[in-house]
């Protein structure tokens, strides 16, 4: 392939998770590559995939920023923000929600909660939103989503008729849920929900089973986030009737701690793969018109990669208008084979140039641009 005459450059890379947002690594590729090739013509668009730094890629691409105060995972009180452009809104749950947001990080697998998350919504909502990109990833908690529901006007009941408090483990006393004040926007709002993950919501490959102990959820503590989960659904079963139970089977119920549930059962959400939704809010495919080249990236190029991640779709959205696409990682972690194959035309880990993870992950933005000025003299 020759790309000799490469001049037009969409650089498009994720977070480099550790070491520089999405938006600091497009800028210091940018930077290595005016060094070598000073007339390049480059457009920075940083992409993410649902996950942290969503909302980051949002704005770095014109979406405005609002930063409201929310309420964090266990209470706590916490700034977070949502991106908006015109009547498209993309909300990230871990701004509210996430396990960053954790006072002092202190895990809290049975107690941790979405309400925050729901509170965002709220937000855009009251700011004209009538589509709602809801990016999943980074969850503290295993809630089936119930604290969204809560801020968005559903009510969660014991047998006594008070509200539970916030997080998993509270849902095994769940005896009612009360829609009566659910938020009237929602009818006509459209809610997307970005996530790559396809777990359902229960059993071994569920929520509680598989990304409870990465939230420090230990086997006991698995069992009851379990419990509390399959409670919910079947609580809301006599509610809304059959619908709960497809949302609890469909793919991506079991997103980020359940949350993708409740937005398929309640909010009448659809699943799509993460970074194509992102790639189509960011306007990535007229982004494309007359490139010569794509950049990506992220932290660590594996097979994880391959499965739907940022680099992946980007390559594909890339591919099919015949634009090619390099590489940029801090670890690579797939053959030569499996780059090509992905549809890479090639690819810079930073450790080429910085064996030591240690230091490769605190020089980042000296070695982006160095790979920066490299894949300029080899590819412009």
């Amino acid at each position: 392939m020759d790309l000799a005459a490469a001049r037009r450059v969409v650089i498009a890379p994720d977070k480099f998770k550790g070491s520089a947002t999405a938006a600091e690594v497009a800028a210091h590729l940018a930077a290595g590559i005016r060094h070598v090739a000073p007339a390049a013509e480059l457009r920075l668009l940083p992409v993410a995939d649902g996950g942290e730094g969503t909302v980051d890629a949002a704005t770095a691409s014109g979406f405005a920023r609002h930063e409201i105060a929310v309420t964090g995972p266990v209470g706590n009180r916490v700034r977070a923000a949502f991106a908006m452009r015109g009547e498209t809104a993309v909300v990230e749950m871990a701004e509210a929600s996430g396990l960053r947001q954790l006072p002092d990080g202190r895990l809290a697998p049975l107690d941790a909660g979405t309400y925050g998350t729901g509170e965002l919504i709220r937000a855009a909502l009251a700011a004209g939103a009538k589509t709602i990109v809801l990016g999943v990833g980074g969850s503290a908690s295993t809630d089936g989503g119930a604290g969204m529901l809560s801020a968005l006007g559903a009510r969660f009941l014991d047998a006594d008729g008070r509200e539970l408090p916030g997080g998993g483990a509270a849902l095994a006393r769940l005896s009612t849920v009360e829609l009566d004040g659910l938020d009237p926007r929602l009818e006509t709002a459209r809610v997307v929900l970005a996530s790559d993950v396809d777990n359902p919501l229960l059993g071994e490959h569920g929520a509680a089973a598989v990304y409870g102990p990465q939230k420090g959820a230990g086997p006991r503590d698995v069992a009851e986030l379990e419990a509390g989960l399959a409670k919910l659904v079947n609580v809301l079963s006599h509610t809304i009737g059959e619908a709960a139970g497809r949302a609890e089977r469909s793919s991506g119920a079991g997103a980020a701690g359940g949350i993708g549930f409740g937005a398929l059962a309640m909010l009448g959400a659809t699943r799509e793969s993460g970074i194509e939704v992102l790639l189509d809010v960011l306007g990535f495919d007229a982004v494309l018109d007359g490139a010569s080249l794509v950049i990506t990236g992220e932290g660590c190029l594996d097979r994880q990669t391959l499965h739907g991640k940022a680099p992946a779709g980007v390559a594909h959205a890339a591919q099919r208008r015949g634009v090619p696409v390099a590489a940029v990682c801090g670890r690579l972690d797939l053959t030569a084979r499996e780059v090509e194959e992905a549809g890479f035309a090639a690819a810079y880990p930073l450790t080429a140039l910085e064996p030591d993870p240690a230091r490769s992950m605190a020089n980042a933005a000296e070695l982006l641009e160095r790979v920066g000025a490299q894949l300029a003299a080899d590819l412009l």
